[in-house]
């Protein structure tokens, strides 16, 4: 028997192996009986292993995809998992390189910076005294974590997962999140795309290293299972006390911080997917950015429809707002606009009522418009949800660092930055600003009804209270009669072609009648038929 036929044999036993564990483990819970409670779900991906702690590493920031109790959870898991041997990370370097660990480094470290489900790190030095640190990716992880998901895909359909303790019980689409999770991991298997990705970062998102920089990635020693990058010395930014003992500022530090990410959202259209206090250095002052693993790309409609939204907002322009969370999504169902545009305003009163505006949460902000267009059955591009889920992350590790920090108040003059073909939108917020306290203050002096009546006005919403709803059906009669109405028009056009045709004896000839001729006639006369029965029963049905 040859080697591989031996391992095809090989693999259903495994499977079979592998499917009894994942069995044992789910019976060990009684998944079958009440679903998984958020605490349950932890512990059932804790005992079936790394693959799966790692997978709960993902799913605990996917607030889109499950309840916040469950992701609360499952940031629990984000701890250091068992490391690997030395001599097995040597032994992957070797084998991906081809060369002896002392024909690569100087020095290498055996002791792990760090170690997670499929990888880890371990600090070295290159011959020519380059300080790197080298991520080592398990091995066999990439075949376990395929082999688990197919099981995994076979088992969803019998899972019965709902979120327990919130206001509302929720079941789990786990087919969906499962597609979701195996797509992100099976990215995460291959480390030339986070060094594609560190690369396009450093070419598209840093203008000026000395205010904000990453690693350099090591082409020589960076394959699908190693990752090699130019070390951090530094620390990460949640010691926020490290970095006055040393001097410096940190009001200047987390202004080019933010700055440069806004600059990513908004300008690159290429940001960090996962920028939370780990991902983020200080060295010299200096925040580096790192961690390339998860990143996110917004198209340039995507970023002129969150202006746009940003623009409305503020001016409280309520259909503006609607055009532009429109122009997020995509409208799944039936949309009814009027009580869309009554909860956008609810949003924007809220927000805009605020004394000052750097108090406005503009994650939380951002997040409830997400939740809202998703009540109304639009769904929003995966690209802006995934923007939402930086934008909170970076706020607050921002809201840690430096608090005094007014993000509302940056991403407007980041967005007056972006003003095209010379409008002057500065004037034109400033100038909805005042007209804002002006209509605040009129308002003090009317009676609450004649108030609202003319805020309408003011808002062009008495158009809306005027739309046609209720009205679907007869319109749908009326777009029937027309199109019948131009079939009945197109059968005459035919039957007239038809007998100049005839007239003019054109062949082929059939009797000494033109075959173009009889068919022809025999068309429009179908079309006819056709045509005036569909308008006798929408007059019937009209009646």
């Amino acid at each position: 028997m040859t080697d591989q036929q031996t391992m095809k044999n090989e693999k259903p036993k495994k499977n079979k192996k592998r499917s009894a564990e994942i069995f044992g483990v789910f019976a060990k819970h009684n998944f079958y009986t009440n679903g998984f409670t958020p605490e349950e779900l932890r512990t059932t991906l804790e005992d079936l292993g790394p693959t799966y702690v790692k997978i709960g590493q993902i799913m605990s920031s996917r607030t889109d995809m499950l309840p916040k109790s469950y992701c609360r959870e499952l940031e629990k898991l984000r701890s250091t998992v068992k490391p690997l041997e030395a001599e097995v990370a040597r032994a992957v370097i070797e084998q991906e390189t081809g060369k002896r660990i002392e024909e690569l480094y100087s020095e290498f470290r055996d002791e792990p910076l760090g170690s997670a489900s499929i990888a880890q790190a371990h600090y070295g030095v290159l011959l020519d005294g380059t300080r790197v640190v080298t991520k080592v990716q398990r091995p066999g992880i990439a075949d376990m974590m395929r082999e688990d998901f197919v099981l995994l895909n076979k088992l969803a359909g019998m899972v019965n997962a709902t979120a327990e303790g919130d206001d509302e019980a929720e079941t789990l689409d786990l087919k969906g999140i499962l597609h979701e999770l195996e797509k992100v991991t099976e990215e995460e298997l291959d480390f030339r795309i986070e060094a594609d990705h560190t690369r396009t970062f450093r070419k598209l998102c840093l203008e000026d290293e000395s205010q904000v920089s990453c690693p350099r990635i090591i082409d020589e020693l960076t394959s699908k299972h190693i990752l090699t990058m130019t070390f951090v010395d530094g620390y990460s930014i949640s010691h926020r006390d490290r970095v006055e003992e040393e001097g410096y500022d940190r009001l200047e530090i987390g202004k080019a911080l933010l700055n440069n990410y806004l600059h990513q959202v908004l300008d690159a259209g290429f940001f960090h997917g996962d920028p939370h206090q780990g991902n983020i250095m200080i060295s010299g002052g200096v925040p580096y950015w790192i961690d390339f693993g998860m990143v996110g790309q917004l198209s340039e409609a995507n970023i002129s429809a969150i202006q746009n939204l940003i623009f409305a907002l503020v001016q409280e322009d309520v259909e503006a707002m609607t055009n532009a969370a429109l122009a997020l999504g995509t409208v799944k169902g039936k949309l009814n606009k009027t009580r869309l545009m009554d909860d956008l305003e609810s949003i924007s009163s809220q927000y805009m009522s605020a004394t000052n505006l750097k108090d406005i949460d503009v994650g939380k902000l951002m997040g409830e418009l997400t939740d809202l267009l998703n009540e109304h059955h639009i769904a929003v591009s995966p690209e802006y949800t995934m923007m939402i889920r930086s934008l909170v992350t970076m706020e607050g590790v921002l809201e840690m660092f430096c608090p005094e920090l007014d993000l509302f108040g940056f991403l407007q003059e980041k967005l007056l930055s972006r003003a095209k073909e010379g409008i002057d939108l500065k004037e034109k917020l400033t100038s909805a600003m005042g007209s804002l306290a002006a209509t605040t203050l009129r308002t003090v002096k009317l009676p609450g009804l004649a108030s609202d009546v003319l805020r309408n006005l003011v808002k062009g919403r008495l158009k809306i209270s005027f739309e046609l709803t209720g009205y679907e059906e007869p319109f749908h009669v009326l777009i029937e009669v027309i199109k019948n109405v131009l079939i009945a028009i197109f059968a005459c056009v035919i039957f007239s072609g038809s007998c100049r045709i005839y007239t003019a004896s054109m062949p082929p000839l059939i009797d000494g009648v033109s075959l173009f001729a009889l068919a022809g006639f025999a068309v429009s006369i179908a079309l006819a038929i056709y045509s005036i029965r569909k308008l006798i029963k929408a007059a019937e049905g009209k009646h």
